[in-house]
């Protein structure tokens, strides 16, 4: 076995219950020591796909494979795995070092490595000297520590975490994003990770799976889910969007004229598209990519500029945006930089939204 052997790889996995397909086919590798998140809505098939990886749950057919041994028909405590759940399942009646301890006693393993070993599991978790403090005595992000010093403890290849931040409140969940990210460096362990919070797989990822209906639809760095979406629903999915609908009025190469269903024309360079005249199509653009500007600024051609009115402010800090409604009486949403003359927009306003070709996604339209 070489060092290039992925601490986990999936090849064609299946599983199907009674009445329908949970997940379709899915292969994939996690390669040693990284970050990968599965993301996706709610009953998209990612828990089932992580109980399988957990041993929880057979698949109907494929391969699963842990440092290249299958784990077909290996039974959940005997494979190299732990899992965090969303809710910690921590033992009340326990005190944290016995909670971390818990899987070695299992195991069998003697009292006096235990205490060494749980000493240095929340070591290095950042809670070092509390062993002896009842769990009601932690906060919720402490408690999220010790879930993941219990699971370390145990040394697996894979660490398994099931929306583990759902049930924190939001100031804590943003600093747990920093922290998991963090600890998953220190220890050196893959993190296999499935949200359906498209921030927490931005923030802390290496690769990314966008997950719909039992399959992937996309796999690859944040960067690369984000600002290059291989199909509309991740675009639609991952980052805020406006989605426009429209129709391809003309195409020169790789660039299309539209018409929106509100009867703005807009021109959308879309080289893989594969779109022809007569067409529906989906256009979406980042509220980050319109550019805000005064009434009577002079526009280059194909710019897609439209003057419009101010619907409304939404100010939410460094994240404000603002709705705009078009002559043609279409909405669209853009970013509001906190800066200079727009600090003060209000409803009401007129201004002129800009944005280029090159900067919007473009797909056909999906089947109703």
């Amino acid at each position: 076995m070489t060092n290039s052997t992925p601490d986990l790889s999936c090849s064609n996995l299946v599983k199907d219950f009674t009445d329908f397909r949970a997940v379709d086919g899915i292969s994939f590798d996690v390669p040693k020591g990284s970050f990968f998140s599965i993301l996706g809505p709610s009953g998209c098939g990612k828990t089932t796909l992580l109980r399988m990886i957990a041993g929880f749950q057979s698949p109907t057919s494929g391969d699963l494979r842990i440092k290249g041994t299958s784990m077909i028909g290996v039974p959940p405590n005997k494979r190299p795995v732990s899992m965090v759940f969303q809710h910690l399942a921590l033992f009340p009646t326990m005190n944290i070092g016995d909670n971390v301890g818990f899987g070695l006693r299992q195991r069998g393993v003697g009292k006096k490595e235990i205490g060494k070993r749980v000493d240095e599991a929340l070591e290095r978790v950042g809670l070092p000297g509390v062993a002896k403090r009842r769990v009601d005595q932690l906060s919720g992000g402490q408690r999220q520590r010790v879930a993941i010093a219990r699971c370390m403890v145990l040394e697996p290849d894979v660490l398994l975490l099931d929306e583990p931040l759902g049930a924190l409140d939001l100031k804590l969940r943003e600093h747990m994003k920093v922290e998991l990210k963090a600890l998953q460096a220190a220890f050196d362990t893959t993190f296999v990770y499935i949200t359906h919070d498209q921030s927490e797989a931005l923030v802390m990822s290496d690769n990314i799976a966008v997950m719909n209906k039992g399959r992937f639809e996309q796999v690859g760095t944040p960067h690369e889910v984000y600002h290059a979406p291989q199909t509309a629903f991740v675009a639609g999915f991952v980052g805020d969007t406006n989605k426009l609908s429209a129709k391809v009025t003309a195409t020169n190469g790789a660039m299309l004229s539209l018409v929106t269903d509100a009867g703005s024309e807009v021109q959308v360079s879309a080289p893989n598209a594969g779109l022809a005249v007569g067409q529906k199509a989906q256009i979406f653009l980042r509220p980050e990519a319109i550019d805000l500007l005064p009434i009577g600024t002079a526009q280059q051609p194909g710019s897609n500029a439209s003057e419009g009115v101010v619907e409304t402010v939404l100010f939410n800090g460094a994240n404000s945006s603002v709705t705009v409604r078009d002559a043609a009486g279409g909405l669209i949403s853009a970013a509001l930089p906190q800066t200079g003359a727009l600090a003060n927009l209000k409803k009401g306003d007129r201004l002129i939204t800009r944005w280029s070709a090159e900067q919007a996604r473009c797909y056909a339209a999906q089947e109703q």
